[in-house]
């Protein structure tokens, strides 16, 4: 439900209706408009009616928020789309793009180092790079840990670069708040509603995957976990589904990004790679997102592919980085966007 206020409502009236919505177990979230201020309440529907709000001083109407999606929806978003920075890196907005790269798995600190270099002098405004791996199989290599986000941590101090990486327990919490400043959830993680709480409140961006099976209403209601503990810094990022296809390791949904843009206020970007398995996809895949109008993308690159510890096949060659994020700015630049 959503309440909005007379335009000459008080902040004290205005408090008055949250602490009324809070007392009765409802998250409250205030929306001040360039006329008048809304209220989003986000709870049990029918509980809000019988509440009798519209009683209360400064209170114009209550009205009905259709979405299972609340404060992910940009019909409870009365401002415009949700931009943020990352050390001065802006994401989302419609005038940037967001090109965050790096290696699948953090496996050295000089394979780390290469090619954060490589990506940074390409223009990349972020590294992105796995110390915790989630693996189907339990006996694939992990990732190096603890370690791994030191290597990150010494590397984003060398480069400027700030650090993409996967939280997948909320044990290295405290940990991830230091050596990182974008935190990932991970498709396999979507909704693991527990973990989704505590990065919601550790006031990091959040970089929240869409499952690989989730439909995008299910997306945007994760994403509502992580909004609903006061972090509005989340990115959204489709990174292909399971379909009965088999050509490629998963489906890239191009479809999700404009869908996204019309029923989020959330920034959007696409992972190519892990959707194709491929590095020769990469590419055209990256590009279909740019002009789509994702806000970015999210890719692998290695110094040697060939020679990885994980995703070998799906990861770029660092040395042909450049061409690579000088097609992707390209298309970009059909929509006015330039790099971050």
């Amino acid at each position: 439900m959503m309440v909005v206020m007379t335009p000459d409502a008080t902040p004290a009236q205005i408090e008055a209706v949250v602490e009324r919505l809070e007392a009765a177990g409802v998250h409250a979230k205030v929306m001040p408009g360039e006329l008048t201020t809304a209220i989003g309440a986000i709870g049990d529907p029918e509980g809000v009616r019988e509440m009798g709000l519209e009683g209360l001083p400064g209170v114009d109407q209550v009205i009905p928020i259709s979405r299972p999606y609340k404060l992910a929806s940009s019909e409870l978003s009365h401002h415009e789309p949700t931009t943020f920075e990352v050390d001065g890196r802006r994401v989302g907005g419609g005038e940037t793009f967001c090109l965050i790269a790096g290696p699948c798995t953090v496996e050295s600190a000089e394979q780390t180092r290469e090619v954060a270099r490589v990506v940074a002098a390409a223009g990349a405004s972020m590294l992105r790079g796995g110390a915790f791996k989630p693996r189907t199989s339990p006996f694939s290599f992990q990732g190096l840990g603890l370690e791994g986000l030191e290597i990150l941590a010494d590397v984003r101090a060398e480069t400027g670069l700030p650090v993409v990486s996967e939280m997948t327990s909320a044990s290295v919490a405290d940990r991830f708040a230091d050596a990182v400043d974008v935190i990932q959830v991970g498709a396999r993680n979507m909704q693991n509603y527990g973990l989704l709480e505590v990065v919601g409140k550790l006031d990091k961006p959040v970089l929240l995957k869409r499952g690989l099976s989730s439909t995008l209403d299910e997306l945007l209601m994760a994403a509502d976990y992580v909004l609903k503990e006061g972090n509005e810094r989340v990115i959204l990022c489709e990174r292909g589904i399971r379909t009965f296809d088999t050509a490629m390791r998963f489906t890239l949904d191009v479809g999700a990004v404009p869908w996204l843009k019309l029923h989020t206020h959330l920034p959007v970007i696409v992972d190519p790679s892990h959707a194709s398995g491929d590095r020769r996809l990469v590419g055209p895949l990256s590009r279909a997102a740019a002009a789509a109008g994702a806000d970015g993308i999210i890719v692998e690159v290695h110094p040697d592919p060939e020679v990885a510890l994980c995703d070998g096949p799906q990861q770029l060659f660092a040395a042909d980085f450049e061409g690579f994020a000088r097609e992707v700015e390209a298309h970009a630049g059909l929509l006015g966007r330039r790099l971050a």
